[in-house]
């Protein structure tokens, strides 16, 4: 396994779901879901399992679950 943490602000309540990776090596995450009862947490976690092509038990939020800066841990098998 090959472990991944990512850098991102998110941005619930945007217009559409979309992961991008900034030229600074950091990611934007705009969520469709408001930050209501971890419901934009749960959609960052689909994105990111998306984006990465790997489960969405394998993606977790390490730290800043309340908070528009995170870090988000990704485990993918190792290649």
């Amino acid at each position: 396994m090959t472990t991944t943490t990512l850098q991102l602000k998110a941005k619930p309540g945007s217009s559409r779901s979309e992961l991008v990776q900034e030229p600074d090596g950091t990611w934007t995450a705009w969520l469709k879901s408001p930050p209501v009862d971890g419901k934009a947490n749960a959609e960052l976690i689909a994105l990111v399992a998306k984006r990465f092509g790997c489960a969405k038990s394998a993606v977790s939020i390490h730290s800043g679950g309340g908070s528009r800066f995170k870090r988000v841990r990704v485990e993918t098998p190792a290649a």
